[in-house]
């Protein structure tokens, strides 16, 4: 099994720049741990201190480290302009000698389509446009044009080509079970969230390998990222400030999801009202011992590659996490690489 980063900077003021620089040492610290990849998000508009620019860090984590991967999860297509993205992607592949993992969504929260004036229901159409345009600028071997629904370019071509051929590998986040089935069957790679249930997971690893075998090809369980929050607590008083840590990010998260304009309709794959619930059905949550028996049961549906995120950013539980919980996982064999 292997381990990754999921996140990001946060809780610092907006112009805060020590809460990047201490993110920056944090990631540099899992490298010489063993942390095998950072998955960063991007959001926009929340007044929390998200990191929207994940390609930039990205870009200067690549200088301050040499093999860790370097993953975005996900780039909104729909907001960005095809061209400059393919050019930013592609900087970012060859200036970290081929170490991007490329992950792309469709976006869910209202507020973010609300605030770039771009109607949601677009949403699926720009993914689309845009993917393909991405896919297409990264293998051209000339000049081309392009016109589609939402975006014309004539005559151009797209430098530089990133490192990894035909282009970086592409990530999907996707929760609900035509979208996982879908992922796997287009050849993406794909994240799951923090909030499934193990049973919810293992059935939507069954959705992906089914997608992957529907075409002939075999499934490779470390095409699958899943999203595991990090609680390490050795005592009741810690256990508790886990569970209300948890309850205030799926608060945060549903509220963020929210369409004011259908407000009992939530955007998030996950079935959980009960936070605490929540917590104990997804979370890795108690002592390394607990941590390791949670990671087992992972393991046994099939997941290679768990991505942690850590709700304080904690070095020490990032350290006491190598140190204590990877060692079980060290010795099998070794399976193959996204």
């Amino acid at each position: 099994m292997r381990f990754g980063l999921f996140g990001g900077p946060r809780g610092g003021k907006l112009s805060d720049s020590h809460t990047y620089e201490d993110y920056v040492e944090y990631v540099c610290e899992a490298e010489q741990l063993g942390f095998q990849g950072v998955f960063l998000v991007e959001h926009h508009f929340t007044g929390l201190g998200q990191i929207s620019a994940s390609l930039n860090l990205l870009t200067f984590l690549a200088a301050r480290t040499t093999q860790l991967r370097l993953g975005t999860a996900v780039v909104v297509l729909p907001w960005h302009n095809p061209v400059l993205l393919a050019e930013q992607a592609g900087t970012l592949d060859v200036l970290s000698n081929g170490r991007l993992d490329f992950g792309i969504g469709r976006g869910y929260r209202h507020n973010e389509f609300h605030g770039f004036c771009i109607p949601q229901e677009e949403a699926a159409g720009r993914y689309e446009e845009t993917l393909a345009f991405l896919q297409r600028a990264w293998t051209a071997e000339g000049r081309f044009s392009h016109h589609g629904e939402h975006w014309h370019f004539e005559d151009i071509v797209v430098e530089p080509q990133p490192v990894q051929r035909p282009y970086p590998p592409l990530w999907v986040g996707a929760g609900r079970p035509e979208s996982v089935r879908e992922a796997g069957a287009r050849g993406f790679n794909v994240l799951l969230d923090q909030f499934a249930s193990v049973a919810e997971t293992g059935q939507r690893i069954a959705d992906y390998r089914a997608g992957v075998e529907s075409t002939g090809a075999t499934f490779d369980p470390c095409r699958i990222g899943l999203t595991r929050s990090l609680n390490i607590a050795m005592n009741h008083t810690e256990r508790e400030v886990a569970y209300e840590r948890r309850a205030k990010a799926l608060l945060g998260i549903q509220k963020l999801a929210e369409d004011p304009r259908h407000p009992s309709s939530l955007a998030l794959p996950t079935s959980y009202d009960d936070s605490r619930l929540a917590t104990e059905e997804s979370a890795l949550l108690g002592t390394p011992d607990e941590i390791i028996s949670r990671l087992r049961a992972l393991q046994d549906l099939g997941t290679a590659y768990v991505l942690l995120i850590d709700p304080g950013l904690s070095r020490e539980h990032l350290r006491q996490f190598a140190r204590e919980v990877m060692p079980a996982f060290a010795e099998e064999s070794p399976v193959h690489a996204p």
